[in-house]
């Protein structure tokens, strides 16, 4: 009898775990799923359910914004990352390069597109849809810095993200603006109070910690993982752009606090000298653009934008600086080419380099190369008439690109310290007798030129 009692329980208890299990898969299948979104089936070759979320929830999406005509293309790093592995490949067959679902399931949390402004204005019925579809969205919106100017701080906000949340995985859309350097910026992604900051893992975004500036984008339609979605013609290269991309706004508040206690100066000559300076500036950025050269706002010109966001009138030229390892034979017969006459060449490629180009009436252009050390940066200075050298010593900085004269152009990141090295703590002040030699708070005499050397290092035209 004890015998039998003991098989009976072993049954009663196998029979209850296998109903108990059945309940789980059920639960699973009718009620966690229609919580977390749809339980999607694999797709070509895809490791596992969840890469198949991910593939689904992307076509989900753009069968979304399909149907209310938004053109959007593809921005996310890792999968453009995977692209250009094999964008011979995707540009030469019609149908994608591979059975598998490669590209769109790879592990991650979000996908990433843009979006430009002004192809769509309806955002409401998006929305109703979106839901419809069970997605979940919120907006990001901030202040429009393109209506900000000397004269009114506008407060205007304006969309800059959008996410669109489905089961498992979610899509950043970036909303691009065009601004008058003729160029594509986005802006910061920052939540406001209320926002629920678990609605994504925000930390995580390619997109949004900092505003980002871009060249307009030649896109190419093509398919992949059975998906049509356009994308940069170029991955590699908006990759690159992409890591190079930060951007500073002008800072109109404390220019105008600038203004309040020096008031600018409107005098026809300033004006004139404005515009010459302006007109200058996009010849040059012009001229060394198409050269591949980078180069950013220096001197005077780094300060005039940082201070008051103008030129300084009685600085009576542009600087621009150059790293010596971007430095080209071709500038200087591409600077003559472009009507800009070398006005003097001081130093060697190997120390202390310096250009000057003649520009309308007495509007110079200079442009100092830098030179990098272990723990700063410096560029050079030649006294004509002596022969001595100078060195300006600069705090290690990179490049962020900004709006300066209706052009986009590069400046230190770190301006404040690139601006405190050169003009000093009192740089708010302004100053119009300006000693090159003495003046700058970084300067140091460095030697002198050996007389033999002085046929090549110092050229006045």
């Amino acid at each position: 009898m004890q015998k039998i009692n003991k098989n009976v329980v072993l049954a009663l208890l196998s029979l209850t775990s296998l109903v108990f299990l059945l309940f789980q898969l059920y639960y699973y299948k009718f009620y966690l799923s229609q919580k977390n979104g749809p339980v999607f089936s694999k797709v070509r070759g895809s490791q596992s359910g969840q890469d198949s979320t991910r593939w689904h929830v992307v076509r989900k999406f753009l069968g979304l914004i399909s149907s209310h005509n938004i053109p959007v293309y593809l921005i996310d790093p890792l999968i453009l990352g995977l692209v250009d592995k094999d964008i011979e490949q995707i540009r030469s067959s019609p149908d994608g390069p591979n059975p598998e679902c490669k590209y769109f399931c790879a592990p991650r949390d979000f996908t990433t597109f843009a979006l430009l402004d002004k192809t769509w204005k309806h955002e409401l019925g998006v929305f109703r849809t979106a839901e419809k579809m069970g997605f979940q969205w919120l907006k990001i919106i901030n202040k429009d810095p393109r209506l900000d100017g000397m004269d009114d701080l506008s407060g205007i906000e304006i969309p800059l993200h959008y996410i669109f949340k489905l089961a498992s995985h979610a899509i950043h859309l970036v909303v691009f603006y065009e601004r008058s350097g003729n160029y594509l910026w986005h802006g910061p992604l920052r939540l406001k109070q209320h926002m629920d900051r678990k609605f994504v893992p925000f930390r995580k975004l390619h997109f949004g910690r900092y505003p980002g500036a871009y060249e307009k984008p030649e896109l190419l339609l093509v398919s992949i993982d059975d998906i049509k979605v356009q994308i940069p013609k170029n991955p590699s290269s908006f990759l690159e752009e992409m890591s190079h991309s930060r951007f500073l706004e002008c800072r109109y508040r404390e220019a105008r606090a600038f203004f309040q206690l020096y008031p600018d100066d409107a005098s026809l000559d300033a004006v004139e000298f404005r515009k010459k300076a302006k007109s200058l500036l996009h010849l040059a950025a012009l001229t060394l653009n198409n050269l591949g050269v980078k180069f950013w706002l220096s001197s005077g010109t780094c300060l005039g934008w940082y201070r008051q966001c103008n030129v300084i009138p009685h600085s009576k030229d542009v600087d621009l600086g150059v790293f010596i390892r971007d430095y080209k034979a071709d500038i200087i017969p591409a600077f003559q080419k472009a009507g800009l006459p070398l006005k003097h060449k001081f130093g060697k490629v190997e120390d202390s380099l310096e250009l000057s180009f003649q520009g309308e009436d007495d509007v110079k252009l200079d442009i100092f190369f830098f030179y990098e050390e272990d723990d700063h940066i410096w560029n050079g200075g030649t006294q004509a008439k002596s022969g001595k050298k100078f060195k300006y010593l600069f705090p290690k900085f990179t490049l962020c690109w900004t709006e300066f004269v209706e052009l986009k152009v590069h400046v230190p990141c770190e301006t404040l310290q690139y601006v405190e090295a050169n003009y000093g703590p009192d740089w708010k002040v302004p100053v119009k007798t300006w000693d090159w030699k003495s003046s700058p708070s970084n300067v140091q005499y460095n030697g002198v030129w050996p007389v033999d050397e002085w046929d090549d290092v110092i050229q006045i035209y």
